[in-house]
């Protein structure tokens, strides 16, 4: 699993029949820190996941684990929308904290 923001939202309007009902976001990889990367990905969506929130995706074989996405093409999804972590007993974000 990796920590990532929704950047924002991708729309295919012609994709394999499977995919179709299934939401796209753009993803923004940051690390224990909560600071951007610079990598990006797109990821099927799981679990209702907004612009601005901090998520959890997995990618590759994992991706296919979900309701959402089982025996889907797809290679990255994102399972979890993110309250808070901490590193070491230091909080290093909180939903709610950064708006």
């Amino acid at each position: 699993m990796n920590l990532a923001k929704v950047m924002g939202t991708v729309v295919a309007s012609q994709k394999e029949e499977s995919l179709v009902g299934l939401r796209f976001l753009v993803l923004g990889i940051v690390d224990g820190n909560g600071k951007a990367t610079g990598a990006t990905v797109v990821a099927a969506d799981a679990v209702g996941a907004g612009v601005g929130e901090m998520v959890l995706f997995a990618s590759g074989s994992s991706a296919r684990q979900t309701q959402a996405t089982d025996k889907r093409p797809c290679d990255c999804v994102v399972m979890a929308i993110v309250d808070s972590w901490e590193i070491e007993g230091d909080e290093k974000y909180r939903k709610g904290d950064d708006e």
